[in-house]
């Protein structure tokens, strides 16, 4: 099967008025942004912030309230399938066939997305090797640690060589150097023309060191998006970390003292 063309625009996601509601509950709130061709954009925030969900709705897992998500200026909601053509994907949590080894899994995934055998065993081979993964690769996944299992999810999500990558939480579990190897995959990946990476993570050091934009959200509301400098600028922080951007910017910097002074003793 021949890879799916981009689309008809060259943005490899546009979230326009994103709402996401569970019952009464909203946990995102008309939320706009783009990732750009060639760039990775971190999504960054707290356990709640909607970060997830916003995933999900871009990957189909949940239908908006309200807004559109386009990949490629294909409609996620009304032409779903083209456009989950387009984009490969990392949830947070582990989905795999436990009974199956990582190639078996592989080679399901590569058969329900109709891609040619010969070349996805060469690029499976690649990055299995790449992610020291060879010697678990005909190991039960259910014998696996954590940290293997993401790896096979990895591979998974780049079999079919998408043009957008969606990542919720993609080093979870990952030991140092398979995120040194992770930082490298997707710096490479967006050096191809036109593809973009949206990344979501709690990790601020990693987002400061590789994504080109970050959006913070904060209780399902975009605060914040842009450089670490333009950030930098917006919360009046000088030369502060993105961790202490984040913090000033989402406002959870306040009683930060007295938290860590209520440790002394302990």
């Amino acid at each position: 099967m021949a890879l799916p063309a981009f689309g008809p625009d060259p943005t490899p996601l546009s979230i326009e008025g994103l709402t996401v509601a569970y019952g009464e509950h909203r946990a995102v709130e008309r939320l706009s942004f783009t990732v750009r061709p060639g760039e990775i954009y971190g999504l960054l925030g707290s356990n709640g912030a909607g970060k997830s969900s916003t995933i999900k709705a871009v990957v189909g897992l949940v239908r908006p309230s309200e807004g559109s998500v386009r990949v490629f200026g294909i409609d996620a909601v009304t032409d779903g399938l083209r456009a989950k053509e387009r984009l490969g994907y990392v949830p947070e949590t582990s989905l795999l066939y436990e009974a199956l080894t990582p190639r078996e899994f592989l080679e399901f995934v590569a058969s329900v997305r109709r891609l040619e055998r010969a070349s996805v065993s060469a690029r499976a081979k690649s990055y299995a090797t790449a992610f020291r993964l060879e010697g678990e690769f005909e190991e039960p996944i259910a014998s696996l640690s954590n940290g293997t299992r993401q790896k096979v999810l990895i591979i998974a999500a780049l079999l079919h060589q998408p043009p957008l990558l969606v990542l919720d939480e993609p080093l979870n579990s990952l030991d140092p150097r398979s995120v040194r190897i992770m930082k490298e995959v997707l710096t490479r990946y967006v050096a191809s023309t036109g593809r973009g990476v949206l990344f979501s993570t709690h990790t601020m050091e990693v987002a400061q060191q590789l994504c080109h934009r970050v959006g913070i959200l904060d209780r399902g509301v975009l605060r914040a998006e842009g450089t670490l400098g333009g950030l930098r600028e917006r919360a009046a922080t000088g030369d502060a970390t993105l961790e202490e951007v984040f913090l000033r910017l989402t406002r959870e910097d306040e009683g930060l003292a007295d938290a860590v002074r209520a440790l002394e003793g302990t």
